[in-house]
């Protein structure tokens, strides 16, 4: 005969029929605390998908600036530098044009003419800055975006634009035709750097 195999047996406690018996006794003794407790059980779970909602569109609502806020300050400051022209080696026909003018200009001997030409090179001068992808708004805040590697001609630049805004904006300015003649060879310098002309 063989021996009864006694088989031992685990006595658990049955908590998922506690937690019931402790939620009747509950409901039971304080009905008004259980039935306040469901309803802000309640309240709060329907107030909170609105306000996912809420934040939800809110985060995409401030993403989406960010990303407009990024655009504008790459447009605005942009430090890129482009090819001076398309056809660099060849330099720019219209520009060539109007650096005659400019040349015509100085040698005259009537010093209205001077200022005029050097007004000139500086309209150039912008055009190019400009086309090199240089932004700002006036000449002075694009030669600040220029690195000096990028530009050996840089100081001969910026002593010419100065000259410009004497002429400009200095009314007791006296040019002569030296200092005419220097500040058209300061442009000349940035412009044969670049195939302006």
């Amino acid at each position: 005969m063989s021996p009864d195999v006694v088989t031992p047996t685990l006595n658990l406690p049955d908590y998922s029929s506690s937690f019931l018996t402790g939620t009747h006794w509950l409901s039971a003794n304080y009905p008004t605390f259980v039935s306040i407790v469901k309803t802000g059980f309640g309240f709060l779970v329907g107030l909170s998908i609105p306000m996912s909602i809420f934040f939800f569109i809110g985060i995409i609502y401030c993403v989406e600036g960010l990303k407009r806020i990024r655009n504008r300050e790459d447009e605005m400051f942009s430090l890129k530098v482009e090819p001076a022209l398309e056809t660099v080696d060849n330099g720019d026909r219209a520009m060539a044009h109007r650096w005659d003018k400019a040349k015509t200009l100085i040698e005259s001997t009537n010093s209205n003419d001077w200022k005029q030409a050097i007004i000139e090179a500086d309209i150039m001068l912008d055009d190019l800055l400009t086309r090199m992808g240089y932004n700002g708004e006036s000449i002075g805040d694009k030669l600040k975006r220029v690195a000096t590697g990028d530009m050996k001609s840089l100081n001969e630049a910026w002593e010419a634009h100065k000259v410009r805004n004497q002429i400009a904006h200095e009314s007791s300015f006296v040019l002569d035709h030296h200092t005419a003649n220097e500040t058209i060879q300061m442009y000349r310098k940035v412009f044969q750097e670049f195939y302006y002309i």
